[in-house]
């Protein structure tokens, strides 16, 4: 991480082509077009005033020294962020607006600088930028436009222009910064460097007065189409743009079913606030979802977030279907059969073009989660073409998942689990197995095929039979999180010391192999038996020993809230915001109604500032540690509300 890019960002803005996450400050930290996983082109984005009478130096407001102060906060039912800065040292205040326009390469960022004093003030507007476009710091240019008065930025086939509705009173292009701190600007037109930097000059501002001070990034393919696009946005006032972004978001929410009747407004702010998220994290042209804006692009401290997982997306566009926003899952669906290997298996995760995403291997799970996902929409909207666009995919998927079985433990063969953290046989993995078999035969009978169906639904009865014998641990009054665990050989050596059973063997190659019979840690995603797979009922005495001993050993003393597993070091081992969820829709499924509303609110406690639902919670302050929005955070968040509503909690009649 640098200061430039801080693993933790306070707001997101979007179209579905473009993607930007911006800090508390208004810092524009990164910027991902015409896609929203990859690539990233930001390197550094700083606004600045320089004000007569107050030094020589570029005061850059975008940041918390020279005592500014900032409030951040969307406007309520949009994806615009809005950012007030000012300092008692200054006069002038700055009220920010950043979206992306519907349907346009286009990021406005709409600066409204207002004199605060009683005197008279002169002064001076900068930008100044840096672009590693398609994250390279190699073979970028800069150069000014004096017809469009824009500044571009481009490398091969990626374009963005810079400008404003008012014309700029002096430009550099390569080495600016040094130039931008004083707001001197020698002119070069262009340079073989990344950087850049505008200035414009506003004099005699009375008391009172508000000068509006746009600048608008359009992006193209060719330098023609960028200035194209930033043609377009001048040919608009940015708050006639305003409007328009704002009318696209609300319509957006009065297409979805609304907050359940008689849910606090607190729920209801943070239930649209995840439908707007979700809208986000939409590919608009591949349909496929992102889990997160990747805040880790050198994998510092992760495996990067800026992916497709099948196992995200099936639990988000479950969360989109209690929305009422069935055709953003349909086209997930649709870019699910453009990532299908020839085998018919789905691998860990994707870039969202269809192409493989650096994997640490095979997650059953993730196929799995798709067919099973599949299901839940068809049971939302009924439509029997999309089955018939699906069989040939779901087919296969079902075919791989029939030949992945350990015909000693009937379980799913070894496979790396949810967290992607160790390899065996893992019974959340059989879990996911199972539902996603059953989901395929009940695909299989719609399209008149009965053999495979009544086939998969014998594997899934196998599994199911399976995970109930096999994988109940009575000693410890919960499931094992899974069966024959590769380990090193020194944790093989440790277990053996201590009595602990297990194997050693070699493969093909003569590598020597290591494995635990069984993996008794308890875990968050054991609550996957029975939500959402149905492996065994809630009521079942297994479950409900399984998520008693979860709350009991995974709670986080002092801050509240579940951990994934007993011996969680992850970014510390922190409670995180879907696994809490998790516990609460056990609760409703079971009937407790009371215990489930009370870990809603933790969540909803543990928002952003913004009202964003992170990864995580720090163990110690409860403030957001990691990821923020995670997307299946927020899709539990709307899960948990759509069941309580089910159960009729919400209108009273629980």
């Amino acid at each position: 991480m640098n200061d430039n890019k801080p693993y933790l960002v306070d707001a997101v803005i979007g179209n579905g082509r473009t993607l930007a996450s911006i800090g508390r400050t208004g810092r524009l930290y990164r910027l991902w077009w015409p896609h929203i996983d990859f690539p990233q082109h930001v390197d550094v984005i700083r606004t600045g005033l320089k004000m007569d009478g107050f030094g020589d130096g570029t005061v850059w407001f975008d940041e918390a020294d020279a005592g500014w102060t900032h409030e951040i906060a969307y406007v309520p039912r949009t994806n615009i962020v809005q950012i007030d800065a000012r300092s008692d040292r200054y006069p002038l205040e700055v009220a920010q607006r950043d979206f992306a326009v519907p349907g346009a390469d286009i990021v406005v960022r709409d600066y409204a600088i207002t004199n605060r004093s009683d005197a008279v003030v002169s002064f001076s507007f900068v930008w100044y930028s840096s672009f590693q476009i398609t994250e390279s710091a190699l073979y970028n240019t800069t150069m000014f436009d004096d017809g469009s008065d824009s500044l571009i930025h481009y490398r091969q086939r990626t374009f963005f222009a810079v400008s404003s509705a008012n014309v700029c009173a002096g430009y550099q292009c390569g080495h600016a910064r040094e130039g931008a701190n004083h707001a001197w600007l020698g002119g070069n037109d262009i340079d073989m460097q990344p950087d850049g930097s505008l200035v414009w000059h506003f004099a005699d501002v009375a008391p009172g007065e508000t000068v509006s001070m746009p600048v608008y990034i359009a992006a193209g393919t060719t330098r023609a189409e960028a200035l194209e696009v930033m043609a377009v946005a001048k040919a608009k006032r940015a708050a006639d743009w305003r409007a328009k972004t704002e009318a696209y978001w609300h319509a957006y929410l009065e297409a979805a079913a609304p907050c359940p009747a008689g849910a606090d407004a607190d729920i209801a702010e943070a239930y649209e606030r995840s439908l707007l998220t979700f809208r986000l994290m939409a590919d608009k042209e591949t349909g496929s979802l992102l889990a997160a804006p990747e805040p880790d692009e050198t994998f510092s401290r992760c495996g990067g977030y800026a992916y497709c997982w099948g196992r995200d997306a099936a639990f988000i566009t479950t969360a989109l279907n209690k929305a009422g926003l069935t055709g953003v899952s349909e086209k997930f669906y649709d870019w699910t059969l453009t990532a299908q290997e020839p085998n018919g298996s789905w691998q860990q995760r994707h870039y969202h073009d269809g192409s493989l995403a650096p994997s640490w291997g095979l997650q059953i799970d993730e196929g799995a989660s798709i067919l099973w996902g599949m299901w839940q929409l068809y049971e939302q909207t009924g439509d029997r073409s999309f089955v018939e666009r699906m069989w040939p995919a779901i087919s296969r998927g079902a075919v791989f998942l029939a030949s992945f079985i350990d015909e000693k433990t009937g379980l799913p063969l070894p496979s790396m689990d949810l967290w992607e953290e160790r390899k065996g046989e893992h019974t959340y993995s059989a879990s996911a197995v199972c539902g996603g078999l059953r989901a395929a035969a009940a695909f299989g009978r719609l399209m008149g095929h009965e053999e495979p169906a009544a086939q998969w639904e014998k594997i899934a009865a196998g599994i199911a039979s399976a995970i109930a014998s096999r994988c109940w641990n009575e000693a410890e009054g919960s499931f094992y999180r899974g069966l024959h665990l590769s380990v090193d050989a020194g944790r093989f050596a440790s277990a053996a010391a201590l009595g602990v059973s297990g194997a050693a063997s070699r493969d093909a190659k003569g590598y020597e192999r290591f494995t635990l019979d069984v993996d008794p840690v308890v875990d968050i995603s054991l609550l996957g038996v029975s939500v959402p797979f149905a492996v065994l009922p809630a009521d079942h005495d297994y479950m409900r020993r399984t998520a008693d001993a979860i709350e009991r050993k995974l709670t986080v003393p002092g801050v509240g809230g579940i951990k994934r597993y007993e011996d969680d070091g992850y970014i510390g081992g922190n409670p995180w915001i879907l696994t809490t969820l998790w516990l609460a829709q056990y609760r409703v499924q079971n009937g407790q109604f009371a215990e489930a509303r009370e870990l809603l609110q933790w969540a909803l406690d543990h928002r952003t500032e913004t009202g964003l639902l992170p990864e995580q919670a720090d163990r110690d302050t409860g403030a957001p540690a990691w990821i923020v929005p995670l997307t299946w955070s927020h899709a539990m968040f709307v899960l948990t509300v759509s069941m309580l509503a089910e159960a009729g909690y919400w209108s009273g009649k629980e």
